[in-house]
């Protein structure tokens, strides 16, 4: 899929049940591993989504909460929190059909540029089993702390390189 055709919308109320499905299948593969049924899972993926998203709402009323579309259709969603001196990297889904294309980096790298244009640090928390790690690491994050579920990595200011000092 040509990364080209990608773009970035503002999260509306209308996405809500398509972003409850993409959490749930993001949770898809560690809820297998349950052993509950599938109408228990069902709710607690409900409660949880609805949990994150007051969570979000509440803590990142002001951040970019934005639809990741391919040719119009809803694939993913990116949440970013622009503070004053760090780039926070909240969230990146994409839909299981959309991962392993190199959108989701793409998109990432997109955004740490933007991050190096107004010289900021870029953090972001990911679960300690993630493969996304091998990503960040290659984008030039590093472990910063470690609750033992998430790790909380760091990506260092770096200056834009077309400013001239």
């Amino acid at each position: 899929m040509p990364k080209e055709a990608v773009s970035l919308r503002a999260l509306h109320s209308d996405d809500m049940a398509f972003i409850e499905r993409l959490y749930a299948g993001s949770r898809a593969e560690e809820m297998s591993r349950s052993g509950w049924p599938a109408e228990h899972i069902a709710s607690f993926l409900s409660q949880q989504f609805h949990a994150q998203h007051a969570y979000y709402q509440a803590h990142y009323s002001d951040g970019e909460l934005l639809i990741i579309e391919l040719d119009g259709q809803a694939i993913g969603r990116l949440y970013l929190f622009w503070g004053p001196t760090t780039l926070n990297l909240i969230d990146i889904t994409l839909l299981p059909e959309f991962q392993g294309q190199g959108i989701g980096s793409a998109l990432i790298e997109a955004q740490l540029r933007r991050a190096d244009e107004q010289g900021l640090h870029v953090e972001l928390f990911v679960e300690s089993y993630n493969p996304a790690q091998r990503l960040y690491g290659r984008l030039g994050f590093y472990v910063c702390g470690d609750s033992g579920v998430y790790l909380k990595l760091r990506r260092d200011a770096r200056l834009d390189s077309r400013k001239v000092s």
